[in-house]
Parts: structure tokens; C-alpha cells; sequence
């Protein structure tokens, strides 16, 4: 997946790397009406929204060019595979198209190397054709080792991309993580950062190092400060 130049970078692309997040708890369903409203008018990539919300964001976003995204086994990837595989379908029949799951992190820590690649891959399989998958490693929790090693799992899997955290971990995306889940997948693996991107220039710091797509809550500020700019 092609890296993109924050040199040359224009309104609408940095638009296209947002994934724009309506997942805290206590969302009541009027602010998810507002923020898929705000997604469309920023003509942002999706909105990643609660598997209880992806009906409404699927009706809000019909006709637009904002993806409908949503999680699963989130946000403590603790769910057997089965419901994880369950989650997926559910959420694709609903009118989800991307599926930002989270890895079986205990399995990972304890080299369940092949319980977490089958894992991944129920979800990719359950997702079909019909949407791509994001696979949360959470980093916070994990050493370098079992990032590279979360990274590869998940390109053997079939995923589309990794993303370094939930939001709901003590800490988030780092520079050093970036480079690092970077050179651990292949070219066709797109990298996301999620937790702590909220300002313009944290966004141009993480796509300069290689991540494709952005998790942010602040998509609004991030979007209006670069048109300050330009």
C-alpha cells in the first residue's frame, strides 16, 4: 500500500487516511448521527462505529463516499474465535465494510503463534470479499518481538492492515511503533495509527513514517488547520 508524501499531500488525501471514531461507551445515538454528518461532509475514508450502530451509520453514509466501519472482539480481543467470526458476519450483513478486530493478545504473549494467525483469519473469511480487515495488535501491552511477530501473523492471515491500539489501553500510537509494524508487513499491508493522533501535526508525523490510515476524534480540528495551512 503506497505511503504518501507530506510534502505533497493535499486536503483530500489526508481526508482519505481518517477513519473517524465513534466508539466511546457512553455515545449517545444523536452524537453518532453527528459524527457520521461530520464524516460526510469531510469526505473522510469511514467512520468506525460500534457493531449496535453500524445499521444507523450504514442509512446516514448511503450514498456517500465515507466507508462504514466497526470492531470486533474489541476492545479486549478476549472473545473465542467463533464469536469473533460471528461479530464479522453480523456487522457485514448489517452494512459494515471495514472490520477493525483485536488480536487474541494473551494468545500472542504466550506464543499461541497459530491461535492467533486462525483467529485473524476467521475473521477475513467471515469478512469474504465484502470487507477488509484491520488487525489491532495493542501495544501498548506487547514488546517489540511480539509486535514483529503480531505483524507477521496477520499478513499470513489474509489481512489488509495492522493497527497499533484500541484507545482503551494506558498508551497508543508511537513514532517508534509506526517504523517499527512498517517494515515488519509487505507493501500491500496498509498501517493504521489509532490513540493519541489529535492534532495536524501528529497526523503528518505518523504518515510520514509509513501509516495509511489515522483513527481520530479530533477529525474536524486535524482537517480545518491543514486548510489554515495550505
Amino acid at each position: 500500500m503506497k505511503s504518501l508524501d507530506v510534502k505533497t499531500l493535499t486536503l483530500e488525501q489526508l481526508a482519505k487516511t481518517i477513519d473517524h471514531s465513534l466508539l466511546k461507551p457512553e455515545l449517545t445515538g444523536q452524537e453518532v448521527i453527528e459524527g457520521c454528518e461530520l464524516a460526510r461532509r469531510y469526505h473522510v475514508a469511514s467512520v468506525c462505529v460500534k457493531p449496535c450502530h453500524v445499521p444507523l451509520a450504514r442509512r446516514l453514509l448511503e450514498g456517500s463516499d465515507v466507508k462504514v466501519g466497526t470492531v470486533v472482539g474489541f476492545p479486549h480481543g478476549s472473545s473465542t474465535t467463533e464469536t469473533k467470526a460471528f461479530e464479522a458476519r453480523q456487522a457485514v450483513a448489517n452494512g459494515a465494510q471495514e472490520l477493525d478486530m483485536v488480536i487474541n493478545i494473551g494468545a500472542l504473549r504466550s506464543g499461541q503463534d497459530d491461535l492467533v494467525r486462525d483467529d485473524i483469519r476467521a475473521v477475513v473469511d467471515a469478512a469474504g470479499d465484502r470487507a477488509i480487515v484491520k488487525v489491532i495488535l495493542e501495544n501498548h501491552y506487547l514488546t517489540d518481538e511480539e509486535k514483529v511477530r503480531a505483524c507477521r501473523l496477520a499478513e499470513e492471515a489474509g489481512a489488509h492492515y495492522v493497527k497499533t491500539s484500541t484507545g482503551f489501553a494506558p498508551t497508543g500510537a508511537t513514532i517508534e511503533d509506526l517504523k517499527l509494524m512498517r517494515a515488519s508487513v509487505s507493501p500491500r499491508m496498509g498501517v493504521k495509527a489509532a490513540h493519541g493522533v489529535r492534532s495536524l501535526d501528529a497526523a503528518l508525523e505518523v504518515i510520514a513514517v509509513g501509516a495509511t490510515r489515522i483513527g481520530a476524534t479530533q477529525t474536524a480540528q486535524i482537517l480545518e488547520d491543514f486548510k489554515k495551512r495550505a
